[in-house]
């Protein structure tokens, strides 16, 4: 798979997609918006893709938004992926979010992903969010220290369930 930087690479094609984007969210196809991620260069649809699947996505998305997270060229592209998995909230994200917040050159993608293990609420965590805390970023060791909280309470006080099952998320 290859992405590339390209804002939008032929408008009337990405007209058409963003036009099936909205009638493939009424039908909940969250395959289609994995195939988008997938195979479109154009950075403006695969943003769209991404934050699309914060409300229709899966387990099914997990693989895809990993990729995407790990290796799409573009930060803005990586920050919605890790967003979208924090909102996802399944512990299948869980390896990629930290390798994220460890090893990604840009740091609204570091912040986004340690923001999203908060979210996700997994315990298993929480020695990646104590290394962030020495990032040389502040919103990257702010979003580290909130999630740990968040960690630390729900440790203390969650009554079960899913990180899905919860509201309100961080």
């Amino acid at each position: 798979m290859k992405y590339t930087s390209v804002v939008v690479d032929d408008k009337k094609h990405c007209l058409e997609i963003m036009r099936r984007m909205e009638d493939e969210f009424r039908k909940g196809d969250e395959r289609f918006f994995i195939k988008v991620m997938e195979e479109e260069p154009s950075l403006v649809l695969r943003v769209h893709a991404v934050t699309i699947l914060a409300d229709l996505g899966s387990e099914a998305a997990i693989p895809t938004l990993s990729n995407v997270l790990l290796h799409d060229p573009d930060p803005l592209v990586r920050h919605e992926a890790a967003f979208t998995m924090g909102q996802i909230g399944l512990t299948s994200g869980v390896k990629a979010l930290e390798t994220a917040v460890m090893k990604d050159k840009d740091p609204i993608v570091r912040h986004e992903s340690a923001a999203a293990l908060g979210s996700i609420g997994s315990q298993t965590a929480k020695g990646t969010l104590e290394a962030a805390l020495n990032d040389g970023d502040e919103l990257v060791r702010n979003s580290a220290a909130a999630s740990l909280f968040n960690l630390e309470f729900l440790e203390t006080f969650a009554v079960g369930g899913t990180a899905r099952d919860r509201a309100p998320r961080p």
